[in-house]
């Protein structure tokens, strides 16, 4: 079993506390894995959301593939995320609490075949955003010094 990065949601680890972590497939047309392949995506701001029973990612750019021409995809459309039943009940009831949300942290190909890797997250308040910039300092502070002795 190799994963061979695609994206990942660099911003997502900055801004929300991840609760938990949840693997889901992903329905593309054929011109959005071939983008894929060539490592075209942006998880930037994308989510994703529960609407009628379904699992949805939302704004999540996957660029146009050039050879394509008129036969391409829409770069922003709504892409489908496959998950089991219960793991879709289960999401859907937690994402109803104040607070919490569904967040795509990385996409990559699985034994051949892309998937999303969904966090339930909650919004981090600017002093804990602080906090883990400090946190993250003094530790590559100490690396240097200890590189330094060695």
């Amino acid at each position: 079993m190799t994963d061979r990065d695609i994206a990942r949601n660099r911003k997502a680890f900055h801004d929300y506390h991840i609760l938990d972590k949840y693997e889901a497939g992903i329905q593309l047309q054929g011109t959005e894995v071939k983008s894929l392949r060539a490592g075209k995506c942006n998880l930037k701001d994308s989510y994703a959301v529960v609407m009628e029973g379904e699992l949805y990612l939302l704004n999540c750019h996957i660029s146009m593939y050039e050879p394509a021409a008129r036969m391409n995809h829409d770069p922003e459309r709504r892409r489908k995320l496959l998950m089991r039943r219960k793991e879709i009940d289960l999401l859907f009831g937690k994402t109803q609490q104040k607070g919490l949300t569904l967040i795509p942290l990385r996409m990559y190909f699985k034994n051949g075949v892309a998937k999303v890797e969904i966090g339930l997250c909650k919004g981090k308040q600017l002093h804990d955003k602080r906090a883990a910039l400090k946190d993250r300092e003094l530790k590559r502070d100490a690396e240097a010094a200890m590189a330094k002795f060695k």
